[in-house]
């Protein structure tokens, strides 16, 4: 075989007061992201709430996956729906109550799901008491646990740093006469990481949620906790260099090399300090959002690699605009694994920020289904773990939300050219032939088009031939072979359109074949050793080491060394 790449894997299983507890579940889990306001409404109110994910805990755990991600449901004024937090130990009373969340918990373990949440603590609400007092005057006990700084002598803001929802990263506050940092919105302004003490306060809430059962945290904008003391200002990135894998194109967030605003090497130390806290509770993990367009897997790489900072972390590799193809997948994960040899990935196509991928990639393809049938294969098969977001298993498409509709103040401060994230945000579809598609008999906060109550969870769980059933029926697959969790991967073609490699652990080793193309293909493979194994999607016709594959078809094939047995 030509080896153009191999990825090691390590496992750890200790044993807890004479029970083994695998702490290492969560390399290779499949991670179901529910988005709480458009999963279930349970009180018609027409938003999603804790009590109607636990009404549809049992769908999830149909599907297969391991673990469920919560997106925020915390206290929040919710001007940016639960990402601007001002108490993060309560549970906000739109989605209910903790007692809700106690109740939910226990059905997800019951069922055999882990539950991990988001966790925003970069910045907070300006309706948190911490910025209340913090933003009372210069000399309070917590007038340093935000980013403070002087105007410049002309009354500008103390440097140039850009804030990705528009405008200067800097806000004026009357009452202090300083200008505060907000990476996002004004009412989001950026904890001060520098002190020692807002990172005890905001460990102490990570403590709060183990203690109550947690399995683990997504950590939102996990790069942009530190910035630089000295406050220099950003350099600019020539045109043929900027990227606009994190911030659409007409945001001039892009324009900048963001040196000094994020991605800072003090953070390192918090991660280290976050870390020791998750390993005092068994198995509890975290996979942190990498937002950096110039250097995302090198960050990725840093923060996940030595098994003292975060389990995981995902890039927005697989999560920009940019088309999917072979020689992209190849390049990410050999370019992952040149960066981080011994970090771990979590791989993504869709979540609660970015178009569906249903519609990011199939503009020009024909045979929609069969194409989201193989991006479904490939991304199960991949060495990493997995994020699903709500209704992908369904192939919901993105929604065209007009601008009187539009409740994301991203869109709506970049119309029409970024019309926001409400179009991947609209409410789960769960009964065709329920109004607004099962998830509320009320108005729903975004509206349930109709497209998508046509595609409902019911309509194609009978199907066996439906996108739904392909999911299932995918990570049923998966979860027979540990080597698609655990594995390392050899890639083995560098052929435009088709996609192979191994993945080998424990003694076996699957050869996996993907046709990503809408075209029959061939390649040439040594495959005479291996035995095919039958998944879903796999149409190919092999002659020797010939693998004739179809259109967006796939290929599995399995050997076993002489002595191992198939379990």
């Amino acid at each position: 075989m030509n080896v153009v790449q191999n990825i090691q894997q390590n496992d750890a299983t200790p044993v807890v007061l004479g029970r083994e507890v695998d702490a290492d579940w969560w390399r290779g889990a499949v991670i179901y992201q529910i988005y709480p306001r458009s999963f279930q409404d349970s009180n018609g109110d027409g938003i999603g709430d804790l009590r109607g994910i636990t009404k549809r805990l049992d769908y999830i755990a149909s599907l297969g996956v391991d673990a469920i991600w919560i997106s925020p449901f915390f206290k929040s004024p919710m001007l940016d729906f639960g990402y601007d937090v001002s108490d993060y130990t309560s549970v906000d009373p739109i989605f209910g109550t903790l007692d809700d969340f106690d109740e939910m918990i226990s059905k997800a373990h019951a069922l055999g799901l882990k539950v991990m949440i988001d966790q925003v603590i970069s910045h907070s609400s300006d309706q948190h008491d911490w910025f209340i007092e913090s933003r009372s005057s210069k000399d309070n006990p917590k007038s340093d646990w935000y980013v403070w700084a002087d105007a410049n002598l002309d009354g500008t803001p103390p440097n140039n740093w850009l804030s990705i929802f528009g405008g200067s990263a800097w806000e004026w506050d009357t009452t202090r006469c300083q200008y505060y940092l907000h990476n996002f919105l004004t009412s989001q302004p950026d904890l001060n990481f520098h002190n020692m003490e807002v990172q005890d306060a905001l460990l102490d809430t990570i403590r709060f949620w183990l203690d109550r059962g947690v399995d683990g945290f997504r950590l939102d904008t996990i790069n942009f906790y530190v910035h630089s003391t000295g406050l220099e200002s950003n350099p600019g990135l020539p045109m043929e260099q900027r990227n606009c894998s994190i911030a659409p194109e007409v945001n001039p967030y892009n324009f900048q090399s963001h040196l000094y605003d994020k991605n800072q090497p003090e953070n390192i130390a918090f991660l280290k300090r976050f870390r020791k806290l998750l390993d005092e509770y068994p198995a509890a993990a975290a996979v942190g959002e990498v937002g950096d367009a110039e250097h995302g897997l090198e960050i990725v790489a840093e923060y996940t690699s030595g098994g003292d900072k975060v389990h995981m972390c995902y890039s927005f590799d697989f999560l920009s605009p940019e088309k999917l193809s072979a020689d992209k997948v190849r390049a990410t994960m050999m370019d992952f694994e040149k960066q981080a040899p011994d970090g771990w990935s979590c791989w993504a196509f869709s979540n609660h920020d970015v178009v569906r991928h249903a519609s990011r990639w199939t503009e020009d393809v024909e045979d929609r289904d069969a194409f989201l049938k193989m991006t479904t294969s490939l991304i199960l098969s991949l060495r990493g773990s997995v994020c699903l977001y709500q209704g992908e298993e369904l192939g919901l498409p993105e929604v065209d939300i007009p601008f009187d509709k539009l409740q994301d103040p991203y869109g709506i401060q970049f119309w029409p050219k970024f019309k926001g994230r409400d179009g991947c945000r609209t409410p789960m579809a769960w009964e065709h032939n329920q109004q607004n598609g099962g998830f509320s008999n009320a108005k729903p906060w975004l509206p349930v088009p109709t497209e998508h109550a046509a595609i409902a969870v019911n309509y194609q769980s009978g199907d066996k031939n439906s996108l739904l059933q392909h999911y299932r029926s995918s990570l049923e697959f998966r979860r027979q072979f540990p080597e698609f969790a655990k594995g390392t991967i050899e890639f083995v073609s560098d052929d435009e359109n088709v996609v192979a490699f191994t993945r080998s652990h424990a003694g076996a080793t699957m050869f996996v074949a993907i046709n990503m193309g809408a075209k029959s293909a061939q390649i040439s493979a040594p495959v005479s050793e291996f035995v095919e194994v039958k998944s879903p999607g796999s149409n190919a016709v092999v002659k020797g080491d010939q693998i004739h594959l179809h259109a967006f078809g796939s290929y599995f094939a399995r050997k076993l060394v002489v002595g191992e047995n198939k379990s």
